[in-house]
């Protein structure tokens, strides 16, 4: 069954079409990773999925309804969740009030339970609780960005681009973070450049270039297409 359902859509800034007419689909419990070169349209289509920036056209479809017009706020009540490329902390709060902030949508009296659970995950956070977030390194920026997203209680989390500009061992940690809440249920949207790690991890992929999907198949058969291994690996 379809969580969200993607048909024909396209973006535009002014007149250059970004996003031409592209249709995909993330079932419920899937990693489904989104590949692609610089430039190709990956953080564009997570920015139309989020309203982020507006449709030229089609239709977007979450949990069998159509969102296509909804807001930002209205779909991240919806449980559409978006971690943006460069972290995106709020630097003059500490580490506590960013994920105070990821739940300001909610009104039940779990917010708490759930901080201590992101600081399961990230145990650097718990002990740089009282820090200001501008002050932490890219990592830890990064660490909390991901913490801030799950404090909404994602129904989809759509990460865009998580490993960029970070040491090789922070990598593995967020990639490991990535792992694990996938394996506890979250439905994940991953826009990732290390496509070899992408694709280990997600069970169906699609490839974008200039704006459309290209390929799309199961992750592991395309960590062993030549085409993938030549364009994407470095092979």
């Amino acid at each position: 069954m379809s969580l969200l359902k993607v048909e024909g859509l396209s973006v535009a800034y002014g007149s250059i079409v970004a996003i031409k007419g592209i249709s995909f689909e993330v079932q419920r419990g899937e990693l489904v990773s989104l590949l692609g070169a610089n430039g190709a349209g990956k953080t564009t289509t997570l920015k139309a999925l989020t309203a982020l920036h507006p449709k030229r056209s089609g239709r977007i479809q979450f949990h069998n309804q159509d969102i296509t017009e909804l807001s930002p706020w209205e779909l991240a009540r919806q449980g559409l969740v978006m971690v943006p490329e460069g972290r995106g902390s709020f630097t003059r709060m500490t580490i506590i009030e960013n994920l105070q902030m990821g739940a300001y949508l909610r009104a039940d009296r779990e917010i708490e339970d759930d901080i201590e659970k992101v600081f399961a995950l990230f145990p650097r956070l718990k002990e740089r609780r009282r820090q200001l977030a501008g002050t932490m390194s890219g990592g830890e920026q990064q660490m909390l960005a991901m913490g801030r997203g799950l404090m909404a209680r994602p129904q989809l989390l759509l990460l865009d681009e998580p490993s960029m500009g970070l040491s090789p061992i922070m990598v593995d940690t967020i990639f490991e973070v990535i792992h694990n809440i996938h394996r506890d249920g979250m439905t994940i949207l991953l826009v990732e450049q290390n496509a070899a790690r992408a694709l280990k991890l997600a069970n169906r992929a699609y490839v974008m270039e200039s704006g459309e999907l290209i390929m799309q198949g199961e992750a592991k058969a395309m960590l062993d297409d030549p085409r993938v291994r030549a364009a994407y690996l470095g092979e």
